[in-house]
């Protein structure tokens, strides 16, 4: 009889998850597909028109110390409202995915940067993506990449776009109150949204 897989989380837009433990040791490729209302769902809280399609193939491979290192591809395509004219537009998305999750034990609470000999901050790699109750969820990271991949400023072809000229007064920029939301109360500014290994 064939065990049936866990629960898609109903907190999500789009969840298929996927149980670390049930994992061959010779890897998992799985593909997968929003359908028609997770699509819908997608394109409500990503900002967009409409998702038109939204498929993800995955490899999942089983490393030391309990981490799984997910590989793939995530494409969709999107219509958004173009920034000038307002008229539809269809945008395509093809995102690489290069991720490692790892049990939260295992996660680093915060590594330190690295020196270069220069006296500069070196590279170092993100920190592994948790592994939420044993679950790695493809459905979740997709959309991550999907997200990663939306047009902030789609035009129709041929059309051009002039942004508004920036103020003098820096303090006068739209963005001043961003910068000012991220300092807090004490100044200084905080850690916004990571994003995702693999850009």
């Amino acid at each position: 009889m064939k065990k049936s897989g866990p629960a898609p989380d109903r907190n999500l837009v789009w969840s298929v998850p996927v149980t670390v433990a049930q994992l061959p040791e010779s890897g998992l490729r799985q593909r997968v597909e929003a359908d028609s209302a997770q699509r819908e769902a997608i394109a409500a809280a990503v900002g967009v028109t409409a998702v038109l399609q939204a498929v993800a193939d995955f490899d999942l491979m089983p490393v030391a110390d309990g981490r799984v290192d997910v590989r793939g591809r995530v494409k969709a395509r999107v219509e958004q409202a173009c920034v000038v004219t307002l008229d539809p537009v269809e945008n395509e998305i093809d995102e690489t995915v290069d991720v490692t999750f790892a049990p939260p034990s295992r996660i680093a609470a915060s590594p330190k940067p690295a020196q270069a000999d220069e006296g500069e901050e070196a590279d170092i790699p993100d920190p592994p993506e948790p592994i939420v109750n044993g679950v790695i969820d493809l459905g979740k990271l997709a959309t991550e990449f999907l997200v990663l991949g939306i047009d902030p400023y789609p035009r129709k072809p041929g059309v051009t776009f002039t942004p508004p000229e920036t103020p003098e007064d820096p303090d006068e920029h739209p963005f001043a109150a961003l910068r000012a939301l991220k300092a807090g109360p004490g100044g200084s500014q905080g850690g916004g949204a990571k994003k995702p290994k693999g850009k």
